[in-house]
């Protein structure tokens, strides 16, 4: 056991902004409940969960003993996973459209190439679905040409080519919808519809998006006029920019109180540049440049090479083009999967992009400096935490975004 440490934090609020996902929330509190076990076991602290009693998001309570101080931590999962499924109910056909459309959105504006100036990895996970969704269009032709090809083998009257004409189409469809039931194994149309989400406004939220995250900001504003010590709000992948335009809101709003609980920003595996490239990412863009600037909180960003869907150690204010000359957050730097995991456990998990996505919320075998239990059920506010920690050297801050307007 590490010696004790001062204790800053006995009481905190945790808010977690999920990204494009359909899951229901208590996936992301089964999560928690394995893998901080697994953490405290590895780290020599002790901590547990029990159900949140008070009304409101869906959530759990955490008690924790680290470094011989106690702290007691509310989490609470801000759901917008009821708006990913409406926008995921799509059929076969409009999915193919969605692919025509976000592609075009993309390579006409010329995000594509200035995306790939960054990291290939979030570009390439973006084409994989396109890629995927056309070849499974073209086996599903193939698989209908051949039907047909075998009925109509040895000829026949004009009547029954017709009807293989008719099979060869319900048989190719038919591959289609077999590839669609299983997408849990492949996420194509999963991808896909992620992608498409951002795209279809070109980077502007839609509105029932919008009314979602006023609620999120409400809630949060609630918990900072409580007496906890700390109000932690996590935003990952594609909850890092909610959360960004979330807390840019508070801000403007006066709802940090000078006196009150301290606020912590900490965004996990983000891909903001898929959004803030985008034309009509005005909003995003004029939140990245606010928030980068204010004393109001400590917005912490962390991510890892390792994880192939997200813009490691992209600066998301710095390369949107947005940063002003006093630019103060993000701080960036690496959660260095390859170093934290053990040669075995990287091994386990490198080519499971997905699940590598997730790492940031799971535990380390052989931890360095993040330690995502620690930041949530810990005795020190995030900024504490990491007070002297310097960005990574080899993070990216040169401005590559074509579209930097901050107004409509």
């Amino acid at each position: 056991m590490a010696a004790e440490i001062d204790q800053s934090v006995k009481r905190r609020r945790v808010f977690y902004i999920p990204g494009y996902d359909p899951i229901h929330p208590r996936r992301y509190r089964e999560l928690y409940r394995k893998e901080s076990g697994d953490q405290a076991r590895i780290s020599g602290y002790e901590i547990g969960l029990k159900p949140k009693t008070t009304k409101g998001n869906y959530g759990w309570v955490v008690d924790a003993t680290i470094d011989g101080a106690q702290v007691n931590a509310q989490v609470e999962v801000l759901v917008w996973s009821d708006i990913v499924r409406v926008s995921m109910h799509n059929s076969i056909f409009a999915t193919y459209a969605q692919l025509i459309h976000t592609a075009w959105v993309y390579i006409a504006s010329g995000a594509l190439w200035r995306l790939m100036k960054l990291r290939k990895g979030p570009v390439i996970a973006a084409l994989y679905p396109v890629g995927m969704l056309l070849l499974q269009l073209v086996i599903a032709v193939l698989v209908g040409l051949l039907a047909y090809a075998a009925l109509t083998y040895f000829g026949g009257p004009f009547w029954l080519k017709g009807i293989a004409a008719a099979l060869c189409v319900v048989m190719a469809w038919s591959v289609l919808k077999w590839f669609k039931k299983r997408d849990g194994k492949f996420y194509a149309y999963y991808l896909m519809h992620d992608f498409a989400y951002g795209a279809a406004s070109r980077g502007a939220n839609p509105p029932a998006l919008e009314a979602r995250m006023t609620e999120f900001g409400a809630a949060i504003a609630e918990a900072l006029k409580s007496d906890v010590d700390e109000v932690l709000v996590v935003g990952h992948s594609s909850g890092a920019h909610l959360g960004v335009s979330i807390l840019a809101d508070l801000v403007r709003a006066g709802a940090v109180p000078d006196n009150g609980p301290k606020l912590g920003f900490l965004t996990l595996g983000q891909v903001v540049p898929m959004v803030s490239f985008l034309r009509d990412a005005h909003r995003l863009r004029a939140d990245l440049r606010y928030l980068s600037q204010r004393d109001e909180l400590t917005w912490i960003d962390v991510t890892a090479p390792g994880d192939g869907c997200a813009f490691a150690l992209c600066d998301p204010v710095a390369v949107s083009g947005v940063a002003p000359e006093n630019q103060k957050w993000p701080l960036v730097f690496s959660a260095a999967f390859t170093q934290s995991l053990s040669p075995a456990r990287w091994k386990e998990l490198r080519w499971r992009f997905f699940r590598l996505h997730f790492q940031y919320l799971c535990a380390f075998d052989m931890p360095k400096d993040y330690d995502y239990f620690q930041i949530t059920a810990g005795p020190l506010t995030l900024a504490e935490r990491y007070a002297d920690r310097p960005a990574s050297k080899s993070r990216l801050v040169k401005p590559v975004n074509k579209f930097t307007s901050v107004t409509p």
